[in-house]
Order: structure tokens, then sequence, then C-alpha cells
């Protein structure tokens, strides 16, 4: 109980002035830090061809997304399938057969870290230096970018910046612009809602994807993660880049003469896994292994990273837009769900019925104990982290069932900028309903919600029953294809946490199964980019329609969603969307698998 209340504290007393730095790095504001972080950021601007003020619509702004994500994934699928012949492979790790290459690939662009293989020992040290920890740092800062750019069309485009220290980037002098050449002369607009009063842009500005990314991995990123690499290292996290020792194992009865230790520079792997919910580890057990998790210190370090960025993201949204009752709505209706999720796994795990059965411990670590372990479970889940200091296959049932309903809402905290943005889709959905229900015209900050935007959400809603219902029940119907480990119920969640996991962009698994195979490596690679594309691109295009709608003054008859009441709404359809249309799967998988143990511990 004592790390539970910690953990809260801590990231939401670090979370708020974080929040606050990162809203004036998402702006571009002056700061303090630009003579330095300009030497970093200019050359990478001339690289890309590009100026931070240099606006984009939407449409030139996904393609940005997609043309950066299509690049990498080349390089980074070659890098593995080649890595056998690359230097910097002293533990002679050999190439990727294609479609494990694909997969990881995939699972790592899409800040998902999905990991069908043992990283110690499948890996290089290039692969995973290079590859694997270079879009940890990208990835998640590519999705705060999306939904940064998704505020910025919801209140009219980035010219109508609302904070007194954030001014247009054109307006801003040269040497407060990394990568200017010469001074910009501005010209005088009088702004209102964002937009100049004497016209009506087809497009709003929503931004330079590339400024948006490249700022917060200079400027946050990087730094919290050599923060973090420096403490773990301290706790006695490998950072080297030597192979692993060989010793003598204690027990030589077993045949084997001697074991080779391997290591790497784990401790920056595991500090950016951790803080960019990205979860994937360099041991195969993740950070159940004392090699990246030795100490209880490291344990706390690692579980407060899970959320201290999803947390610093709500708490930058008021800063951003100038709405600090916005911010009070996210981070309650966020909060509220996250204490209730990480409140009945570690009941689940220490104190209900079932916990009493000694086999929940196998796959847990006795250092750390039952609710430590629950604790993490849950926070990792609730964003999309996806690291593991226990095998969830292991888990109290109903612990698996709070682990898969927090994947499934994908917004409780979620990942870096795609909790936000799942979050958004949720209050636009909360909004039409609830002007529906009150005979009001559907409306968001002024703007009206109508049939166009509908079919989108729609669009976003399906897709997820559609991709995880479909691709569960074809791999159950061809037993040949499923890989269990374990009968029966179990059966079932095994197969459909995959599936979630994936889709959610979580990476964590219940790994009895056996899912290094062909099929389980292309099905869930589409389902991890189907996870990931629509549910980022879709709300941006969304409020970029917004953008270009009338603002209407708020009156008697506005709906006001920045109050407890809207809240409650808000959890009432986060509730039916995403856990009563899985009922069905959630009852025949850990409820019944609950129910079962229960009679057998009784």
């Amino acid at each position: 109980m004592t790390e539970f209340i910690l953990v809260f504290v801590l990231a939401i007393a670090l979370g708020w002035p974080l929040g606050r730095y990162l809203a004036a790095v998402m702006r571009g504001a002056p700061m303090p830090g630009d003579r330095v972080f300009s030497r970093i950021e200019g050359p990478l601007y001339a690289l890309l061809g590009t100026r931070p003020d240099r606006g984009m619509g939407w449409k030139g702004y996904a393609l940005a997304f997609l043309a950066s994500n299509a690049v990498l994934a080349v390089l980074v699928w070659v890098l593995l399938m080649t890595q056998g012949s690359l230097p910097l492979n002293p533990n002679a790790a050999p190439d990727m057969s294609w479609d494990l290459a694909l997969h990881t690939m995939v699972s790592f662009l899409t800040n998902t870290n999905q990991q069908h293989y043992s990283g110690q020992a499948q890996l290089s040290y290039l692969s995973h230096m290079a590859g694997i920890v270079g879009l940890q740092v990208v990835t998640p800062m590519m999705g705060l970018a999306l939904v940064v750019a998704t505020l910025r069309a919801f209140f009219g485009g980035r010219a109508g910046a609302p904070s007194t220290d954030a001014v247009p980037a054109s307006a801003a002098p040269a040497s407060d612009r990394p990568g200017m050449a010469g001074p910009v002369v501005p010209e005088p607009v009088e702004y209102r809602y964002g937009r100049p009063q004497d016209s009506q842009p087809r497009q709003a500005d929503v931004g330079n994807f590339w400024a948006d990314v490249i700022r917060p991995a200079v400027r946050v990123m990087l730094p919290l993660g050599l923060l973090w690499t420096v403490l773990l290292t301290s706790q006695g996290v490998p950072s080297t880049l030597a192979g692993g020792p060989e010793i003598t194992p204690v027990d030589t009865t077993t045949g084997m003469a001697s074991q080779k230790i391997p290591l790497g520079p784990v401790a920056a792997m595991v500090a950016v896994k951790q803080l960019g919910t990205n979860g994937g580890g360099w041991y195969g057990p993740n950070s159940a292994v004392p090699l990246e998790n030795p100490t209880p210190f490291a344990n706390l370090l690692e579980t407060l990273a899970i959320i201290l960025l999803p947390v610093s993201i709500v708490f930058m949204v008021g800063a951003f837009t100038g709405r600090k009752r916005l911010t009070a709505l996210v981070f309650g209706t966020m909060l509220t769900m996250s204490l209730a999720s990480a409140g009945f796994a570690v009941w689940s795990e220490s104190a209900s019925p079932t916990s009493t059965d000694v086999a929940l411990m196998e796959g847990k670590e006795v250092r750390f104990g039952a609710a430590p372990s629950a604790l993490w479970a849950a926070l990792t889940t609730q964003t999309s982290n996806g690291s593991v200091n226990a095998m969830h296959d292991s888990l109290a049932p109903l612990t698996g069932l709070v682990t898969l309903s927090n994947m499934l809402v994908n917004a409780i905290w979620g990942g870096i900028g795609c909790g936000l943005q799942q979050f958004l889709v949720y209050l636009l959905l909360s909004v039409f309903v609830a002007g529906l229900m009150t005979g009001r015209t559907p409306e968001l900050f002024g703007r009206k919600i109508e049939a166009p935007e509908v079919r989108l959400l729609a669009a976003l809603v399906l897709l997820q029953p559609v991709v995880l219902l479909g691709f569960t029940a074809i791999t159950l119907a061809v037993p040949a294809l499923t890989g269990n480990s374990n009968p029966d119920f179990h059966a079932i969640s095994q197969v459909f946490y995959e599936y979630t996991s994936a889709f959610a962009n979580n990476g964590s698994g219940f790994e009895g199964l056996g899912d290094a195979t062909v099929w389980w490596n292309v099905s869930a690679s589409l389902v991890l980019a189907l996870g990931r594309y629509p549910a980022l691109i879709l709300p941006l295009a969304i409020a970029a329609m917004l953008a270009v709608k009338r603002v209407a003054p708020e009156g008697a008859g506005t709906l006001r969603v920045e109050t407890p009441t809207f809240a409650l709404t808000l959890i009432a359809i986060v509730v039916i969307l995403t856990l009563l249309q899985f009922m069905p799967v959630l009852v025949l998988g850990p409820v019944a698998d609950h129910l079962a143990l229960a009679a057998s511990v009784g």
C-alpha cells in the first residue's frame, strides 16, 4: 500500500511542473535552454529541409507522420534481418527471419514493443541501440505530436494559441527559433477564436510535424532518459558494451559446464522503455529479471516512470490550451478510473478469496510480492507501456480481467499522446450522445459535431471489436494456429489478450502462448498497425473538420463539458462502449477462469 500511494503522489507532484514545461516546449515559446538545444535541433531541421515555423494542414501533417514511419520501417526491418553480419554483435546473435523481423519492426514502430523474441539472445547490441532504442525515443514523441496537433485544431489552429507567452512562430525573433537563418517580419493580423477575422481558411495550421517531434525528443525525452539511466545504473542495472562473462553454475549436475551471463547497455534501454510507454525489455522476462530491476528502489523508479509522462501530458493540456478546467476534466476522469483499476488489481492479488492459492505466486518475484506486482500490472496496462515485473499469464483471473479492461479502454492515462487522443474520441462521443439525450445540438468548444465527424467516430468505435473478435475467432477456430499452453477458459484469454495488447499498442502478453510463428507474427503485425494509425490520424482529421467551422458563443443552451456531471457521463460512455461490447469474451475467459479457480479453492 505504501508503494501504491507513493507512486501516485510522486507522479502527480512531478507531473504538474513537467506538464507546464511540456506545454512551453510544444508551443515553441522562448525558453532558457534555447541556446543549447538549438545547436542540436538546428542541424536536424536543416537535414529535413524544414523550418519550425512552417505550418502544415492536417493532411500534410498526417502525410509527414506516415512517410517518416515508412522510412524508419524499411531501415529497421533490414537491420534486423542482417544483424548477424554487422558490428557490435559480441554474443553472435543471428539474423532474424523475415516474419519475426517484420513483427519486431512494426511492434516498435507503433510504440507497442510486443516481443515474440528474447532480446538477450536474438538481438545484437547494434540492433538494440540503433533500431530498438531509436524507435523507443522517436515513436512516443510522434504520438505526442499528433495529439498536440489535434488540440491545436480543436481551437482553430496554431495561430490561436491562448497563452500569454506563446507567439505565432512567424512573429518570434530568429534567435528564438532554432534552425532559422534570418529575421522574419510578421504581418499584423487580428485573431479571433484562433483565425484571422477576415478569413475562413480551408485548413487550419496544426503545426509542423518535424518540429513537434524533434523539440520534445531533444528537450524532454533524452534528458529524462539520461537521468533515469544514471539512477538505474547506480542500482546495478548493466551499462556496458562488453560481452557477458562466462561462469560455472552452482549446480553442475545438470550437465551444463558453463553459462554465459548476457549483459549490454541495458540501463539506457530500460530507462527509455519505461519513460516512453514503450515496455520492450533487453531480456525476455523484462523487468522481472534482476539485471533489469535489481532493487526495491529500481522497482519504484521503473513503476513511477510508467505513468510520469502520461500524467504530465494531462497537466500539459490546460497550459497549452488555456482551459484549466479541461485539464481538471481529463485528470479527474483518468485518475478515477486509474485508482479503481489499480485498487481492484491489488485486492485481487492480495486479499481476494483466490489469493490464498499458492499457485498464484507462480510467475511472481518473491522479492517484490503480490501487491507491487499487481500495481505494476495495472499501471502498465493503463498506459501503453506493457513492461512487466511479473508474468501476466500467472496473474489471478480477475487481475487478468483488469489488465484486459485497461487495454480495451486505452485511455486511462494511455500511451504518450495516444492516451489523450483516445480520450478526445470518448469526449466527442460523449458530447454527441449527451446532446441527443438533452435535445441540444452537439457541439464542442463552440463548434458543431455533425454527420461527417460522427461517421469517422463510428468507424473508430467499430474498428476495435471487428479486429479483435475477428482475429480471436479465426485463431481459436484453427487449433494449428493457436499455440495455447492452457486448456479451457484460459485458452480464450491467452488469444484474446495477445490481440488486445497489439491493438492497444501495449505489448504485454500471456506468455504461455506460443506466438513465435508466421501466423502470429503476421496477424499481430496487422493488428498493431490497425490499432496505431487510425487512432492517431482520424481524431486529427475530425478536429481539423471542426476547426474550419464558425465558433458559436457559449450561452444558456451550451452543453458544459468541464463539470463533474459530464465527467461521470463520459465514464459511463467509456464503460458501455469498451466493456459491455466485449462482455461475452470476458465472461468466457477471465470471469469463467475465476469461478473455476474459486470453486477449486473452496
